[in-house]
């Protein structure tokens, strides 16, 4: 049986808000904390548990068990001072996983040497989703892996008809990997190299950057 992990997030702003709705609708058990009273309020009734708090203070921090949750997300908005305090103490005080959502790269650089598991730029990150949305009409979703590397989901065109993934010889080509193949309400997982494309189907593809665009130019018509 699996054990459900247990969530805490703080700041509840509107990336923090959406992060706590979602494990909520989820099914997850999640403590919302802010040291706004209002904003605490607000959520009363949509997180597990919810509670003002300054977690710049260590007491604080101990004193609701902080250590005792699987995965905290600092999503403390403009006040970088205090988003680094609160990440130094969740790591000293032995959170296993902290997320930390970071105002710049100068920010991340001190988050991640003070231990931060994982930091986001939920700004940037979406901005760089709709700029690829915007630029190709074939690409559907973008999600960044790494500076170099994405998943995205393109959408077959016309030329790519009838013709297999061993035909296109995509690996070969361009470097890049089809995960999944969706048509429709199906999907296709770990396609096979003879499964045949269809215009309009949905290509989940792992790779580099430069072969995505490059793939997308030469196969895609973009």
């Amino acid at each position: 049986m699996t054990v459900k992990k247990v969530f805490a997030v703080i700041g509840l702003g509107r990336f923090g808000g959406s992060i706590v709705r979602t494990l909520a609708q989820e099914g997850m058990e999640v403590l919302a904390i802010d040291a706004d009273e209002d904003r605490v309020n607000e959520f009363a009734k949509i997180a597990s548990h919810a509670i003002v708090g300054d977690t710049t203070d260590e007491n604080v921090l101990k004193s609701i068990g902080i250590s005792n949750f699987d995965h905290v997300i600092v999503a403390i908005g403009e006040n970088i001072q205090a988003s680094i305090l609160t990440t130094l103490m969740l790591k000293e005080l032995g959170v296993e996983h902290v997320t930390v959502k970071a105002q710049n790269d100068y920010h991340e650089k001190v988050l991640r040497k003070i231990g931060a598991d994982t930091v986001v730029h939920p700004e940037r990150d979406m901005g760089r989703r709709i700029a690829h949305n915007i630029v190709s009409n074939n690409i559907l979703d973008y999600l960044e892996l790494s500076e170099d590397h994405s998943i995205v989901e393109i959408v077959a065109s016309e030329k790519m008809t009838g013709k297999s993934i061993f035909d296109l010889d995509i690996r070969a080509r361009y470097g890049l990997n089809i995960v999944a193949i969706k048509r429709g309400t199906n999907i296709n997982v770990s396609p096979q190299a003879h499964d045949a494309i269809n215009a309009g189907d949905i290509l989940i593809v792992v790779g580099a950057d430069t072969d995505i665009s490059r793939f997308e130019r030469k196969v895609c018509g973009v």
